[in-house]
């Protein structure tokens, strides 16, 4: 009997994902499998989905032993009371690359203060020698694959970095901190901040206007996570005030951001599209075949999401 795999996600993705998705399963021993876009529920094995795809209602699958996600985040997802198999978020290496090197590149363009060289090309010869990475403090709010991947990263370029997660860990090179005094110290050691918790009730407006106060002045924000973990008016009171110098936004909590929002036209904020990663169909794909090669062999699914958790 053939593995029946549903490939749930919108339109466009068929064509992106259907060669790459054949490709891995065969190379991970799956040679007798349906890949299709129209597969009776009842008769459906495997659901590789995007939260936003057209599978909403999860009660007809009823022997659906796994569904896998596209995306990294499950925040749209989790909650679903129809959802009763397994959730596996995606852990990927296209993905991580692609976060390390969006957050390693946006940290040294603010460490070493290239947009004044870039926007600033008036004739005015001013010169600015900036700290060496190992006199900035970064702090890295979020340890978890994408999170502990950039910080290893920004610790090798030499920064003092300081990373803060929900749960206590252990990082080489990295001060590693928890709990609601551990997230204090982080903040006041910030200079600057990269944001890469999940969306849960817990990391809603994590930062507020209160945990914004106690970082450093002249501090910058980089936010490539969740839109939410911000207070949208708490950080533009702050870029107004000059508390915050920039702030670097790759996600909001209503997206594409709207044309009249205040950050489009603020001059302490670089917006940029949801581009710091984004899921590469190849890479993506060996991490699905993966999973099912797991499930058909009785052996432990990889990235399960624990949903008391969220993530």
């Amino acid at each position: 009997m053939p593995v029946n795999i549903l490939f749930a996600a919108k339109d466009e993705r068929w064509p992106q994902y259907e060669g790459p998705l054949r490709r891995a399963l065969e190379r991970a021993g799956i040679e007798d499998y349906v890949l299709s876009r129209d597969i009776a529920p009842e008769e459906v094995d495997y659901i590789v989905l995007a939260p936003n795809g057209p599978v909403q209602d999860f009660t007809p699958y009823t022997r659906c032993k796994a569904a896998l996600n596209l995306w990294a985040g499950v925040e749209n997802i989790i909650g679903n009371p129809t959802l009763h198999m397994p959730l596996a978020r995606m852990v990927d290496h296209g993905l991580t690359r692609g976060m390390v090197e969006w957050v390693t590149g946006h940290v040294l363009r603010h460490h070493l203060g290239m947009d004044a060289h870039i926007h600033g090309q008036d004739g005015q010869w001013r010169k600015h020698i900036p700290p060496l990475a190992e006199e900035r403090r970064v702090t890295m709010l979020g340890l978890g694959e994408l999170g502990a991947a950039c910080a290893d990263a920004l610790r090798y370029l030499g920064f003092d970095v300081t990373g803060w997660s929900r749960s206590q860990k252990d990082l080489p090179g990295i001060r590693c901190l928890a709990g609601e005094d551990g997230l204090k110290e982080a903040l006041e050691r910030a200079e600057i901040l990269v944001l890469l918790l999940p969306k849960t009730a817990d990391t809603e407006n994590l930062l507020d206007a209160e945990a914004i106060a106690r970082m450093p002045r002249g501090a910058i924000i980089v936010n490539p996570g969740r839109g939410p973990l911000i207070d949208d008016d708490a950080l533009l009171a702050a870029l107004d005030a000059g508390h915050i110098a920039h702030a670097t936004l790759d996600v909001f909590r209503t997206e594409p951001l709207p044309q009249g929002h205040p950050y489009w036209a603020h001059p302490s904020v670089t917006v940029t599209p949801h581009i710091a990663s984004e899921t590469r169909d190849e890479t993506a794909s060996q991490v699905i075949a993966e999973n099912i090669r797991r499930g058909e062999a009785g052996e432990p699914f990889l990235h399960l999401v624990d949903p008391k958790l969220g993530y």
